[in-house]
Parts: C-alpha cells; structure tokens; sequence
C-alpha cells in the first residue's frame, strides 16, 4: 500500500510529512527508557529487518488479478509497543523509499501515517491491547492479531482514498475508488492478521515476557534472555529477504490494482516542479530501484532484500540505540 507521489498534491504530501514527522518525534519523546533496554535494542533491530524482508514477498489474492503484501505495524507493535513499533516501520518505509524507490519521496508522510500511524499508535491501544487485558493466551492474542490487522489496513486504505481525494486527482472519483480499495485491503489484511497471530503465537510459546514486556511497557526480568528469538527472526529475515523474495507474485498490489481498475493504468503522472524534484531526489538516492539491478540481470532481488534487511537494521536498530543513550543522559542529569 505504498503511495506514489503522482497520487498526491504537493501540499496534501508536504502537510503529511509534518504530520508524521511530528508522531515520530513524539513517540521517541514518549518512549519509556525501558522500553530500549539493552535486551530490547536488538529486537527492534533485527523485527525492522524481518519486516523489510517480509514486505517483500507479495501473495496473490485469488480470483481478482491482485496481490497483497504485510504492512507489519501490528505486528512489530505486539512485540516492541506501540512507540517503539512506529519508529521501527519508519525505518522500514525510510529505507523502501531512498534505497528501492518503493513508495514515493513525497508520499514518504502519507506512507509513514497509514502504515506506522494508524496501527501502531491507534489501532494497538485502542483495539489489540485491551483485547489481551485479561491476560495473554493463545486464542486472545490470534483475535487480537486478526482483527487488528484487518481494522488497522481498512482504515488505511480509507486514509489513501482520503489523501488521494483532498489532492485533488480527479482520475480518482471518491466512490468508485473507495469501493476497490476496502474490498481488496479486506482480503488482504486477513492474511496479514493470519501471519501477524503465528507470529506472535510463536513468540508466546519461545519467550512470552517479550509480549508481556511489550503490552506493559516495562523492562524485561535480568533472568530472561532473547537471543534465541532473535536469532530466529534474523535467520527468517535472511531467508525471507534472500530467497523467498525470488517468489513474490507478479500481480500488482491493492492500490495498483485499484488505480489500475479505475484509470486503465497502474500509474499515474503529475508534471509540475515538485513532483519533478522529488522524483530527482529519489532517482539519485535509489541504489536498486524497484529490488533490483538498474541494468536488470540475476540476483538483483535477493541483494536487495539482503541489502535492504542490513541497512534496516542499522537505522532502526541505531535510533533505538541514540534514544536509549538520550533518556539515560537525562535520567543521569536529573539524578545530580
């Protein structure tokens, strides 16, 4: 569901991107300090990866020409928090956007509020923890999971159809493209909330203090360890990125599948000077534009989703690491 620019006004997308900067710069002010305790750092890490690696892999929906892929807000929220989980996947859009061209520079706020925002700082409080309020089990957290992800992407989807509609692209009719876009993200998200709950059901057998740890906002015991589980989601996330990539379904995702069914293309095109230098931006900063060589040839997809997962991790795994050295100077300071 990443947004292209052309979908966009200069204004809509310029007033997106305050908007989103703004929630990213809230959540690290609200960050608990135990919330990136050392124990924890590594997690945001490697789950940046895993979920840049697992964006990668597209699933056909049946019987419509479409195909789907997991957004991972809920998903990193159920294991990190709602905070930590926004800058993860901001991470995740940064590096898609600069690196790969998925999703374009302009649109990077958009992308950033209906794919970070919306579940992790609406959805997960509002809906997935106080499903597990009465405690953690396997049958509550797959509820919670499914309906999450599917309440999380509807919403979404209807903030695309919003965005694109107060832009003003007339190609676009309100109605018409509202009723491709929720039809298709419901399909969608329900595979999304299938693989979010195995997921998080795997975690709450391996290392359920994790979740515990994540819905309450507190740090992890001295005697729990969590390198058995990251060392599974890193080894998935290289498997994910560097192999299953090479199977992703060809079909073009819901909103290109949805613009496509309305305008007869899967793209659109806006000429003036903004689009233009945002374009330019990115055309200079896209090392493998579209997970692949400029100049084709093999191999293309698995480096970029190696690439990608390693410079994720990096970026989320290093902003976790200068807010966490941030709150422990201050919390320093105020002791003196």
């Amino acid at each position: 569901m990443h947004m292209a620019d052309a979908l966009l006004s200069p204004a809509v997308g310029l007033t997106m991107w305050a908007v989103s900067a703004g929630s990213v710069a809230v959540s690290a002010s609200r960050i608990e300090r135990q919330e990136l305790s050392e124990k924890k750092l590594p997690v945001m890490a490697v789950t940046g990866a895993f979920v840049f690696a697992a964006q990668m892999i597209n699933f056909t929906i049946p019987a419509t020409g479409s195909s789907g892929h997991i957004g991972g807000g809920i998903l990193l929220a159920g294991l990190l928090g709602g905070f930590p989980a926004l800058l993860t996947l901001t991470a995740v859009l940064i590096i898609q956007c600069l690196f790969f061209a998925d999703g374009g520079l302009l649109a990077l706020g958009c992308n950033i509020f209906n794919m970070g925002i919306i579940p992790c700082l609406i959805v997960y409080p509002l809906l997935f923890r106080p499903l597990l309020r009465k405690g953690i089990t396997a049958r509550r957290l797959t509820l919670a999971s499914i309906l999450s992800v599917v309440i999380g992407l509807q919403l979404g989807a209807f903030g695309v159809v919003l965005e694109t509609t107060v832009s003003g692209v007339s190609e676009l009719p309100f109605a018409t493209f509202l009723m491709l876009m929720q039809p298709i993200h419901l399909a969608i998200g329900l595979v999304e909330g299938v693989v979010t709950a195995a997921i998080l059901a795997f975690v709450l057998k391996t290392r359920p203090e994790l979740l515990e740890s994540a819905a309450e906002r507190k740090a992890l015991s001295a005697g729990v360890s969590v390198k058995k589980t990251v060392a599974v989601l890193a080894i998935l996330a290289v498997l994910v990125g560097g192999g299953l990539s090479l199977f992703a379904s060809a079909n073009p995702d819901g909103l290109e599948w949805a613009v496509e069914k309305v305008t007869g293309s899967p793209e659109l095109e806006q000429n003036d000077s903004v689009h233009a230098a945002a374009a330019q931006a990115q055309e200079k900063t896209a090392l493998l534009p579209d997970y692949d060589f400029a100049g084709g040839g093999a191999g293309g997809t698995s480096v970029s989703g190696l690439v990608g997962g390693a410079l994720t991790f990096a970026l989320a795994g290093g902003a976790g690491l200068a807010i966490s050295a941030v709150k422990k100077r201050k919390k320093h300071t105020a002791a003196r």
